[in-house]
Order: C-alpha cells, then sequence, then structure tokens
C-alpha cells in the first residue's frame, strides 16, 4: 500500500503528542529484567516490531516474557537454555548484536538470523570483540552476516579501544562481561547512546565512565528494573521538524528522553533556526522532559560532521529533509555508519530527493542538500527503512508538495501510531 500526501493550504499545527516507548531503552529493559535475580516491572515498552523480535528471541532461550503491553512483569531467568531453532531477530540489528554479547558468556549455543535486510548487514564488528573475550562466534555462510552461531564459553576480561562510536558494539560487550561475570574496559573515539549504563547502574553493578573509558565492574546479585520507559527522542524529532516547518502553531511532544547522548537533533535544528524550547520534567534513570516546536521562518542551511555525528545517527535523513526546505547549502559528512543500517541511508536519502525534486549529491560519508522553496512531487523508496518512510512523509506534510510513500507500514518498527499522529496535529 502506498500513502500519498498532499497539501495546497497553509499548514498549522497543534496539539500535545506523546510519543511510544524510547526503542533503545525498551529492548535494553528486556535483556536485562531477563538475567536480573528476581522479576522485574517495567512500563511504556515500545511495542513495535523490533522489540517484539527481542522478545520472541528472549522467550525461545527460556525466559517468560509476557505478551507485551502497557506494563509488564519479567522474572529473570539465568542461565538462558539452548534454542531449539535459530533466533529469529527479524529486521533488528539492535536485538542480534546485543543479544550476542548475552549469549556469549552463558553456557548456551545458538544460532542468530534476520530477514532479508538484517541479513546484509556487517556483524563482525560485535563477533571481533566477543571472541576475544573468549567466545565462540562463527558465520556458518561466510563472510560476517547472519547467520551468525554464538557458543558460549567462561569469558576472560579485556580493554576495547573501538575504532568506531557504537553504542550497539559497546552494549554488547558490557553485555557479554555481565552474564560472564568479567570486568572490561571500553574506549570510544566519542561518546554513544549510554543506556545500557545506565542500565547496568541500576541494576547494582559498577559502572565508571572517565577519560579512559567505561569500566564494567560485575557483582554477583543483580536487582530487579523497576523502569518507566520514556517516550522516543528520535521519533519525537519527526514532529519537532514539523513543528519548525509548520506555517503557524506549536507541537508539544511529551514525557521523552532528554539523554544528552539523544538530543543533539536539537541543538542542530536551533541552528539551523529552529524554534526549539525544552521543559524538563521527572528524572528516573533518564532526564525526562517535554519539548516544544513552534513554526519558524526561514530555517537555514549547516553542516554536520564530527563527534555530533554518533547523536544524530537516526535523525540525518530526517535533517537532510529539512535542509531540502532551509536556505543555502547544507553538508553531512563522517557519516559512513549511515551506509549499514536498516538500509543504505545516505544512498536511499539522496535517491529520494533527487525524486521529489531536490538538489542533493551523495558522498562517500555522507550527503550534501541544496533548499529551495519549490513543490515538491514523486514516490519515495522507502526500502522498508522506517526513518526514510518518516522522514519523507514530513515533507509530505507541507503545503504545495504531493508525496507517495511506497511502504507507510514500515513505520510499525518504531512508530506503530505514526501516520495517525502526524493526521491529528495537523488536521
Amino acid at each position: 500500500m502506498a500513502a500519498l500526501i498532499a497539501r495546497t493550504r497553509t499548514l498549522r499545527v497543534h496539539g500535545n503528542v506523546r510519543m511510544p516507548g524510547d526503542k533503545s531503552i525498551s529492548h535494553r529493559a528486556l535483556m536485562l529484567a531477563a538475567v536480573a535475580n528476581g522479576s522485574s516491572r517495567l512500563e511504556g515498552l515500545l511495542c513495535g516490531e523490533d522489540v517484539q523480535s527481542t522478545a520472541r528471541v528472549l522467550r525461545s532461550c527460556g525466559v517468560a516474557i509476557p505478551s507485551l503491553q502497557r506494563q509488564i512483569v519479567v522474572p529473570g531467568c539465568l542461565p538462558f537454555r539452548s534454542p531449539e531453532h535459530a533466533l529469529d531477530c527479524g529486521n533488528s540489528g539492535t536485538t542480534a548484536r546485543l543479544m550476542a554479547g548475552l549469549l556469549a558468556g552463558q553456557p548456551v549455543e545458538a544460532t542468530l538470523t534476520g530477514d532479508e535486510s538484517l541479513s546484509r548487514r556487517p556483524m563482525r564488528r560485535v563477533a571481533e570483540p566477543l571472541r576475544r573475550m573468549g567466545a565462540g562466534i562463527e558465520f556458518p555462510a561466510g563472510g560476517d552476516t547472519l547467520p551468525m552461531r554464538v557458543r558460549g564459553a567462561a569469558l576472560r576480561g579485556h580493554e576495547f579501544e573501538l575504532a568506531t562510536a557504537s553504542a550497539q558494539v559497546k552494549s554488547a560487550v558490557l553485555l557479554a562481561a555481565l552474564v560472564g561475570r568479567v570486568s572490561v574496559r571500553v574506549r570510544e573515539p566519542s561518546a554513544s547512546r549510554d543506556h545500557t549504563e545506565r542500565m547496568l547502574r541500576a541494576i547494582g553493578c559498577g559502572v565508571e565512565e572517565g577519560p579512559n573509558g567505561i569500566d564494567f565492574t560485575p557483582v554477583d546479585r543483580l536487582q530487579p528494573l523497576d523502569l518507566d520507559v520514556p517516550g522516543d527522542p528520535s521519533s519525537a524529532a519527526f514532529m519537532v521538524a514539523l513543528g519548525c516547518l509548520a506555517s503557524e502553531g506549536s507541537l508539544r511532544v511529551s514525557g521523552i528522553s532528554l539523554n544528552p547522548t539523544r538530543t543533539t537533533f536539537i541543538d542542530v535544528l536551533r541552528r539551523m533556526g529552529g524554534d526549539v524550547a525544552t521543559r524538563p520534567g521527572r528524572s528516573q534513570l533518564e532526564p525526562i522532559g517535554d519539548v516544544i516546536a513552534t513554526a519558524s521562518a526561514g530555517l537555514r542551511g549547516t553542516t554536520v560532521a564530527g563527534s555530533e555525528v554518533p547523536g544524530l545517527i537516526d535523525e540525518i535523513p530526517l535533517l537532510a529533509c529539512l535542509a531540502a526546505r532551509a536556505e543555502g547549502e547544507s553538508i553531512f559528512r563522517d557519516a559512513r555508519e549511515l551506509r549499514i543500517k536498516e538500509s543504505d541511508r545516505i544512498a536511499a536519502t539522496v535517491a529520494n530527493l533527487r525524486a521529489i525534486g531536490v538538489d542533493a549529491d551523495e558522498l562517500d560519508d555522507g550527503l550534501v542538500v541544496v533548499g529551495s522553496d519549490r513543490p515538491l512531487r514523486g514516490r519515495i523508496a522507502t526500502h522498508d527503512d522506517h526513518r526514510i518512510a518518516m522522514a519523507f512523509g514530513i515533507l509530505g506534510a507541507l503545503p504545495g508538495n504531493a508525496i507517495e510513500i511506497d511502504r507507510p507500514t514500515c513505520v510499525a518498527i518504531s512508530y506503530p501510531d505514526y501516520w495517525s499522529d502526524l493526521a491529528r496535529v495537523t488536521a
């Protein structure tokens, strides 16, 4: 089914939107609840397809994960049992990479598989650190992609220096150290998402962050989690962008994580001239609050590169779409990581911008976009990538544009109610 979005009138936005639970936190909450001593209470989990993949994989390893809903209780279950069949991670790279770490330090053997898209994404960068810790990791089909066989073992501590900042690789190492009861140190070239570190502290582990990296110290008993999952700031970014691009009005996005490793999008949007305010609220493991985006005339182009990029890895396609409606040229560099996401997001973003009439060029590690105010019309090839669908959906909501999304249902991976929320706030 294709979605055609066309507007010819002034766009006024209004209202309050509550985001679905944060996807990164939801994955980790299920995994850490599964290895805790006792039962964990989890509220506000994302129930999208990626998190369903994590729940399904954990069930196959003997964890009694109930049907995902607003609030669930998860009993801890260590050690896991070896699954009878391959563990299908669907389209979720987080599931595959973090589960590899969680399995590596347990007396189990399992094969991780995924859908066609996930099976093209490289896994060697998570396999190599786990091998150095003593786990058996093999790729039965050759190369470095799924299927990936994990044979758990008695692990040894290690010190890692990651070539690329990666929350998934870092988390896989930390989870392996957690279940293997060993100490590790992880260094990154720049800060990546720190949800795993925050949650490890919450269950009683020693996690210290300093100039020499992250030092993890295991403990014998893991406290259960009692966690309200905040709204997803990566999903919120789309509504914040819409609020700034609108002709009139404002939008409030409430109850989202304001973790500093996740709010770089707000910093960049403000630099482009966006009227964005934050209202801090309660905090649990994460700082939580609201974001208010107000119609902002005259966005201008910007450059994104270097240490900003790890905090924008989900938002660069959206920023490129914003750049299409900004004055001047925008340049995105040091973002080669985007080529190995759910799609090659550099190639997909540039091809789709060109398809609707935007002047855009592909770089080896990024892209260049020249803004204009001419009407944009055409069909978007999402490659079943939720972030591509949502980013171009925002352009489609703007007056004068007529944009067709080829697979709108792919947003269910992270934001099942995206299209209905978009219709509501622009009604």
